[in-house]
């Protein structure tokens, strides 16, 4: 007999009962109703077959103890079925709530719970007297907030109604303590979860601004006024008729998004990721819209949403948290007034009642203020920014043409002059609409998404996120924070830092757009015409460092020099350098790694010494001969100096530069002395870059296609590729190097590991079967269909004849996938085109590699139009084939 059939019919009824409800409630869905009717409905549903399942678990009691307990105990609901907004595959929450231990009681739990997982829910089940439930909620927050959201759904109501007001008199006694646990647990969910409104992958339920946060703004005011009901806060004011007609609204649209997620896959899913973020937006038919995809306006209105629900949530909390006896008593002691508007305590500044009355919508005022706050290294009381958030919702949208008066432009370049509390005092002017007020361009920019998996925040936050990094290198050590600490007109840096994104959004070019937003955002502030032209050059000009140091060979005298050249000064050298590794920081986590850093700091001391030299060409070619001397004067105190001179006199600059001229002359040395159709590796970590460097000495005579399979090696052992130095030397010799991350090692790899990898490298050397290198997929890797799915950028591959003097660059932009760089760099080889330096940018799932190539043949680089189309269309279709297989 099968499992099911030994089920208890009243079970196998529910679950025909919850099947056939859930496929009503998705054909509601699905016609558009709300969210929150939806899950009504279900949970009634629910509600009607948990008391079936309860009653039939007391029919198998004998009679005497059926009566005793079906009239002594009572049934409750809580967390999301207390609420009742439980989702298609919500899991349930029930508690059994008796007077005192029964005999009986053990055979009914056990037959009742029974029941419940029979019918293939999760469900959480607690069996408790009045008192231990409350003992339990006042040990755990999870338990707390989960009984403040409890409703009775059969039973003793006279026993329901003991343990209510019972446990609302203990937690209005104990409020000051389970608000700090309360927000101290919704803390640590939102670290796990998402601490920042804008992540581009969000749980609907658990990140911030979503449906927790309002079930944070329920469990608040329960435990501090006793009243969880957004109507009922209302009624008594703890929340404003427009903050409750805000949360409805932001309620019904989570609850419904969160059904769709439930219905589209048939279980408990909260994740909003990339595929159903499209599957979404296509569903709701956006209108077609210049600059963003429908996919953008999707998220751009989930967080409005969250915007507004992590803001709401944010100001009720601060405000429901009691001053304490102490704080009532000595902050008047401790505390002074300034210029009769303002009263500076221990820790906060606020607006006493003539400054409150003053401050109103004034855009002067309200940066007064901040001005003070960040002087004084004070908060800005809650009251005060209550009041400010409240003005600022009478104003209308901004003219961007329009002049600031001069106090306010006073006011906000005073307050971008001040590292201390900056990113703080921004976020917050941005979160209460007064920041654009100011830079109207802001208005645009609030919750834009960029669908790519670069970037993990959309333009808003991440302008706020770079501010951040650019102050936090005021407490620095090494370069960068060595440089922007000698910055005297930081101010200007910091608003470049703000505004450099702004131009996102639109169809046009971002940095173009965002040098007309500097350009009029300079008018705006009547700034003077050397800090507007500092403005326009480092927004406009925001991506160079990175394109370059990441895209190009840095160790070319002309790229340095015309870069030098390009840029003009020590002090916008100074500012580009550190807005570059504060922007590829507030990116997200891991995308400023140890490698770029040093790569950008090395392009940033190499053009310093151009600029601050009379001529930046000279300087560049004065250091290359001092460095080939330093290498030849070690080179000739070993035998065969007419080899040695050889050498050093055709040794590219990249491989002069690759380390100390000792270093140099001792990894030649092993080339001297390797057999023709020999090969040789090594490698060594370097934790300055967090990276491992893999040198490879060989013959171009040992086989064909050297780099590409050098590549294949290399990756099938899982090392990221970060940067590939190829160079051909004197006499055929070959001197290889590549810069690694080992994807199965954190920090530097053993000795063992950099053996495994060395040996590879020559075995693809010395492989003469040809076969081609398995690569290794792994278990979270989005499947193909997932992946084409979220892949909205075409694959692109672009040539460039003008940059570097002796090579065409080539650069392909692709989605990364396995084996992608070993099918370029292959096809590279059959196009007859010979790689001198390759550079490998990965983010995330996305991939620029570059190329200097020559002609495998004849050395020079390559021309002719025909042949160009030829090689575009070879990667093209070499890419492609790698996507089907």
């Amino acid at each position: 007999m099968s499992a099911g059939l030994r089920l208890n019919s009243t079970v196998v009824a529910a679950r025909q009962r919850l099947v056939a409800g859930r496929e009503k409630l998705r054909r509601q869905h699905d016609s558009g109703s709300p969210g929150v009717q939806v899950c009504a409905h279900l949970t009634d549903l629910l509600e009607s077959i948990v008391l079936d399942l309860f009653q039939t678990a007391l029919d198998d009691l004998d009679e005497p103890s059926r009566k005793r307990l079906a009239g002594s105990t009572a049934l409750l609901a809580h967390s999301g079925f207390g609420r009742r907004e439980m989702a298609p595959f919500s899991d349930i929450d029930v508690m059994l709530l008796h007077p005192f231990r029964d005999e009986a009681l053990v055979p009914l739990v056990r037959r009742f719970t029974q029941h419940l997982y029979d019918l293939a829910l999760d469900v959480g089940f607690s069996a408790r007297t009045p008192a231990q439930a409350c003992a339990l909620a006042f040990a755990d927050a999870t338990v707390l907030t989960s009984l403040t959201e409890c409703r009775l759904i059969g039973g003793n109501e006279e026993l329901y109604e003991q343990f209510d007001g019972r446990f609302r008199r203990m937690t209005r006694r104990r409020r000051r303590r389970l608000l700090t646990a309360t927000e101290a647990a919704r803390r640590d969910e939102r670290a796990k979860y998402g601490e920042t409104v804008f992540l581009l992958e969000p749980n609907v339920k658990r990140s911030r601004g979503g449906l927790r946060d309002l079930q944070f703004i329920r469990w608040i005011g329960f435990i501090r006024y006793g009243e969880n009901e957004f109507d009922g806060l209302r009624q008594a004011g703890w929340l404003t008729a427009d903050d409750e007609r805000t949360l409805r609204r932001a309620r019904d649209y989570l609850l419904w998004l969160r059904n769709d997620l439930h219905f589209a896959v048939g279980k408990a899913s909260d994740l909003l990721d990339r595929t159903e973020q499209l599957r979404l937006s296509e569903a709701r038919n956006y209108a077609p819209l210049e600059g963003l995809l429908p996919v953008e306006q999707f998220m751009r209105e989930y967080f409005q949403h969250t915007t507004a629900v992590r803001e709401i949530a944010s100001n009720f909390a601060a405000g429901a948290r009691p001053r304490s006896v102490w704080s009532w008593l000595t902050e008047p002691l401790f505390s002074h007034e300034f210029e009769g508007d303002f009263r500076i305590g221990p820790t906060s500044i606020s607006l006493t009642r003539q400054g409150l009355a003053k401050i109103g919508g004034d855009l002067a005022e309200v940066l007064r203020l901040l001005d003070l706050a960040n002087y004084a290294n004070k908060r800005i009381d809650h009251r005060t920014w209550q009041t400010i958030r409240t003005a600022m919702k009478e104003r209308g949208p901004a003219d961007p043409a329009a002049p600031l008066p001069p106090e306010v432009c006073e006011r906000f370049l005073s307050l971008l002059s001040q590292p201390p509390r900056l990113a703080e005092s921004l976020r917050k002017l941005h979160e209460l609409r007064v920041l654009e007020q100011i830079v109207p361009a802001f208005t645009h920019a609030r919750g834009l998404l960029q669908f790519n998996a670069y970037h993990r925040f959309t333009v808003d936050e991440h302008s706020l996120q770079v501010v951040d990094e650019l102050t936090s290198l005021q407490h620095e050590a090494g370069t960068p924070g060595e440089v922007y600490r000698s910055l005297r007109n930081k101010g200007t840096l910091h608003l470049a830092a703000l505004i450099h994104d702004l131009g996102k959004g639109y169809v046009e070019d971002h940095s173009e757009v965002g040098l007309r937003i500097a350009e009029q955002l300079a008018a705006r502030l009547h700034l003077p015409e050397q800090d507007a032209e500092m403005l326009k050059f480092l927004v406009h000009k925001h991506l160079r460092m990175s394109h370059l140091a990441q895209q190009h060979d840095i160790q070319d005298i002309n790229v340095v020099v015309q870069f030098a050249v390009e840029v003009g000064s020590p002090e916008r050298l100074k500012m580009l350098y550190v807005l570059t590794l504060a922007d590829l920081a507030g990116v997200g986590p891991g995308v400023l790694n140890q490698w770029k850093r040093e790569l950008l700091t090395d392009l940033y001391r190499h053009a310093l010494d151009l600029l601050t030299s009379e001529s930046p060409a000279d300087a560049a070619s004065q250091r290359l001969r001092s460095r080939r001397e330093e290498i030849l004067s070690l080179a000739r105190r070993l035998d065969g100096v007419a080899w040695w001179e050889t050498q050093v006199v055709a040794l590219p600059a990249s491989c002069m530069f690759a380390g100390p001229p000792r270093q140099i002359v001792e990894e030649l040395e092993r080339l001297r002395k390797l057999p023709h159709r020999d090969a040789v590796a090594w490698g060594r970590h370097l934790p300055e870059r967090n990276a491992t460097e893999y040198t490879v000495g060989t013959y171009e005579e040992i086989t064909p296609g050297i780099f590409h399979k050098l590549t294949g090696a290399l990756t099938s052992h899982r090392q990221q590729i970060l940067s590939a130095d190829i160079n051909t030397l004197a006499e055929g010799m070959v001197l290889d190097r590549f810069y690694v991350e080992d994807q199965d090692f954190a920090g530097t790899p053993p000795p063992e590991r950099q053996s495994q990898i060395c040996s590879a490298l020559v075995a693809s050397l010395k492989d003469a079967s040809g076969s081609q290198p398995a690569f290794r997929k792994l278990w979270q890797e989005r499947s193909p269909e997932q992946s084409a799915a979220i892949q909205h950028l075409p694959t692109r591959v672009t040539i460039d004849n003008n940059t570097a003097e002796r090579f065409t660059i080539v650069a392909v932009f692709a989605y990364d996938r396995m084996g992608l760089l070993y099918a370029v760099a292959r096809a590279l080889f059959e196009l007859g085109l010979s790689v001198s330096k390759a550079k490998i940018g990965t983010h995330l799932d996305q991939v620029v590699d570059v190329f200097y190539v020559t002609d495998q043949t004849t050395g020079a680089k390559i021309t002719g139009d025909q042949r160009l189309a030829d090689i575009r269309k070879h990667l093209l279709a070499a890419i492609e084939a790698l996507e089907t297989k």
